[in-house]
């Protein structure tokens, strides 16, 4: 007798501009049909629905879609979640409808692909008997915002996925008591045939190092002016920064940042006014990343949230790139052999180990043949997906009994 495949229904933040897409995307199109059938709605309509319609799966455009995430700060989350209760939330309305009423007819299992919709979930839970995962993608700051976030998510899903255990730690650390969550590492493919480089940059002999994200003052990445500056007092002008990301700057930055900000500037006026705009090639959002990377000799992360394990790292590795980031965790980003591993940020420190890679291009190379390697075996596509496959059915044969008590 054949099983029909679980009909899994999965809401995407961002249409394919961020990494909880891509990996979203990455991993349904190495699902077992056989066992699990998948559409995907979309908040923003972008570059991954032209990939799920090659591939064959259903990707709609979902603008009224509701998210809300906590902040660092009070000021701000108090801002975003007024803006989330008397805007975002009531324009939803034909969204939760249409929503409510296709997973009562059409789907087995609604699996939310980031923890911004937690308040989408919490509402779902008394008006559908369908089971609800949450995939869990980022380490919530500590304060009250988040501590609802997580708790509304918790009560509301049947299933959690945490892309490494350091989420998984977070989301308990907030919610004061274990989770029976699920480990599920982001994929990532190692190509098979490497992408053509950029033209731009074929014939360009400085060192190269790719950024890949959208500006935010959590990723840090104004802190590669600081890292520029601090290669330029070296007399190394020899590297170059190819910054892939919108780089508009928010208002609110401290400092010289947010006085650029206030200008009408972006991160390319805030290095010029540093004097370093000639080491960097600003190229806004690119619909290709890999091609980026295959331009370049390394990727750098100048996180302040100390997370070397986000997606922009891994598919750096698995171009065999080397990564230069900060923190602590070594599971993807080892210390010499995979790339470069700050504990806290200094821009002489990380100036000088740019330096010394761009100086032994030998060593690079062969850090990034090690990044590449532990990644086809961590991060290998048919096994996330399998183990994502594995997850939702367990998910969905344990549900019923799980809200009935029995």
């Amino acid at each position: 007798m054949t099983t029909a495949p679980l009909r899994v229904l999965c809401l995407d933040i961002e249409g394919g501009y961020g990494g909880s897409s891509r990996s979203l995307w990455d991993v349904l199109r190495h699902i077992d049909r056989t066992r699990v059938e998948a559409e995907v709605w979309c908040r923003k309509a972008g570059p991954v629905q032209d990939r799920y319609q090659a591939e064959g799966i259903t990707a709609l455009v979902t603008p009224d879609m509701p998210t809300v995430s906590a902040l660092p700060k009070t000021s701000r989350n108090l801002i975003v979640f007024s803006r989330f209760l008397l805007r975002d939330w009531p324009g939803s309305r034909k969204f939760r409808h249409n929503l409510r009423q296709a997973l009562n007819e059409r789907f087995d299992l609604l699996h939310c692909n980031h923890e911004s919709l937690f308040a989408v979930a919490s509402w779902l839970r008394s008006r559908t008997s369908l089971p609800i995962t949450g995939h869990i993608r980022t380490n919530l700051w500590r304060t009250p915002f988040a501590r609802l976030q997580v708790r509304k998510l918790a009560a509301a899903a049947d299933g959690l996925v945490f892309i490494t255990e350091n989420e998984q730690r977070t989301f308990e650390g907030h919610l004061g008591h274990p989770v029976d969550g699920t480990v599920i590492f982001n994929p990532a493919a190692v190509p098979e045939t490497a992408p053509a480089p950029l033209p731009e940059f074929e014939s360009d002999p400085r060192y190269r190092i790719a950024c890949l994200s959208n500006f935010s003052w959590g990723r840090g990445i104004d802190r590669l002016v600081d890292v520029a500056e601090a290669l330029a007092s070296r007399g190394r002008r020899d590297v170059l920064f190819i910054v892939a990301g919108d780089m508009r700057l928010s208002r609110s930055l401290p400092g010289a940042l947010g006085k650029t900000a206030r200008s009408g500037g972006s991160l390319a006026d805030h290095a010029a006014t540093r004097g370093v705009a000639d080491m960097f090639a600003f190229m806004g959002h690119v619909g290709e990343p890999e091609r980026v990377l295959a331009s370049a000799q390394a990727l750098i992360k100048p996180t302040r949230e100390a997370n070397p394990w986000g997606r922009d790292i891994i598919e750096a590795l698995a171009a065999a790139r080397p990564v230069i980031t900060l923190g602590t965790w070594t599971g993807f980003v080892s210390p010499d052999e995979t790339g470069i591993l700050h504990s806290e940020f200094d821009a002489g420190a990380m100036a000088a180990d740019i330096a010394a890679l761009a100086d032994d291009r030998g060593k690079s190379c062969a850090m990034g043949r090690a990044g590449q390697a532990r990644i086809a075996d961590l991060c290998d596509p048919h096994r996330s997906a399998a183990d994502l496959t594995n997850f939702w059915q367990q998910v969905a044969h344990d549900a019923p009994s799980i809200r009935s008590g029995g």
